[in-house]
């Protein structure tokens, strides 16, 4: 049997920033699936000078020796690969749009939700907008830009609408803060979203994957969070920098994070939301929701994060793992939903 040929889209064309998230997620990934006996993978990586390289491996050492080209000779080089499928692993939003949108071009299938849908959800704004139309509490909130005022009586949060990891994201107390958080939010996008402060119960997360056509719900992963020392995640929480200055992964140690008892009552109720969000956006294969729970047990929609780069320390990762499904077959699950019935990976 012919080894499938999957190809690591890596890196991204915006910034260093979103080009080392990449490379870290990326590595985390090359490393734990590497069944050499069942996978060819290739690897695409884009610098923010646009170039296209194609290393041998994701280490500085191979990425510096790695020819640089141009769009156009890039795709004649992936075209001649025979490449089966792709594995996006950009999370900027170019990445996660005009660079998904090529393979569609090229036909060649790719894991993971459309172009359309990756911007869509990527605006906060508007996933909120789509989820709430289809029943889903989501926080009464308002699109501000450069110049406009909020309406909105504190406490609040202030957020970009297209950033993630937290970043430019604040929690106002009380209404003289709002120009500090507003120019805080404005250096990430030019549009940000303002709204009402969800009182803390719970913070969970809530990925959904596909198996065989259904929708499964995966075991929440719950943060810890305090209503008074820490109402809301940061972004030192997701991300850390390490001494040699590039990007690591936060701590997972089972304390500032963990996964939810299955048998926990807000499970089901969480997984039902986010079954619906999934539909109503129109995600494919797999997505994850982050869902506020106020002190009622009622959870509200914040946002969607439509990506998943099947590493070890991915959270859908983390989740499927805790509900008896190991990484490699998590990743043969989304293989086989992506190329369809003619070209099923083998289940062992």
């Amino acid at each position: 049997m012919s080894l499938l040929r999957i190809l690591h889209l890596v890196g991204s064309a915006q910034d260093d920033f979103y080009c080392n998230l990449s490379r870290l997620y990326a590595q985390d990934c090359l490393t734990a699936t590497a069944e050499r006996s069942r996978y060819d993978f290739q690897i695409a990586y884009i610098t923010p000078d646009h170039h296209w390289r194609f290393p041998t491996s994701l280490s500085p050492e191979d990425i510096a020796v790695a020819k640089p080209m141009p769009l156009f000779e890039a795709i004649q080089f992936i075209t001649a690969q025979n490449i089966d499928l792709v594995l996006p692993q950009m999370f900027c939003i170019p990445g996660m749009t005009n660079y998904r949108a090529l393979f569609d071009l090229l036909k060649i299938p790719y894991i993971g939700n459309t172009p359309d849908i990756m911007a869509i959800t990527a605006h906060k704004a508007r996933a909120k907008a789509i989820v709430e139309a289809a029943g889903v509490k989501v926080p009464r909130g308002e699109l501000l830009r450069q110049g406009d005022v909020p309406t909105i009586t504190p406490p609040a949060i202030i957020k970009p609408v297209s950033s993630d990891n937290s970043l430019g994201v604040t929690l106002v107390k009380e209404a003289t803060d709002y120009d500090a958080a507003l120019k805080k939010a404005f250096e990430y996008a030019s549009e940000i979203i303002v709204e009402e402060f969800i009182e803390l119960g719970r913070e969970v997360r809530c990925g959904i994957i596909v198996k065989d056509g259904e929708l499964v719900g995966l075991p929440l992963e719950e943060y810890l969070l305090d209503p008074y020392e820490k109402p809301i995640r940061s972004h030192a929480d997701k991300l850390k920098q390490t001494d040699d200055g590039n990007l690591g992964f936060a701590a997972k140690d089972n304390i500032k994070s963990w996964i939810v008892d299955p048998n926990d009552q807000i499970t089901q109720k969480v997984q039902q939301v986010a079954k619906k969000c999934h539909q109503v956006l129109g995600c494919r294969h797999y997505s994850l929701f982050d869902f506020r729970i106020d002190p009622k047990g009622e959870p509200w929609f914040l946002e969607a994060g439509l990506y998943c780069s099947f590493a070890p320390k991915s959270v859908i990762s983390s989740m499927a793992k805790a509900a008896g499904i190991p990484l490699n077959e998590l990743l043969m699950m989304a293989i086989n939903e992506t190329l369809g019935s003619n070209k099923k990976v083998l289940q062992n």
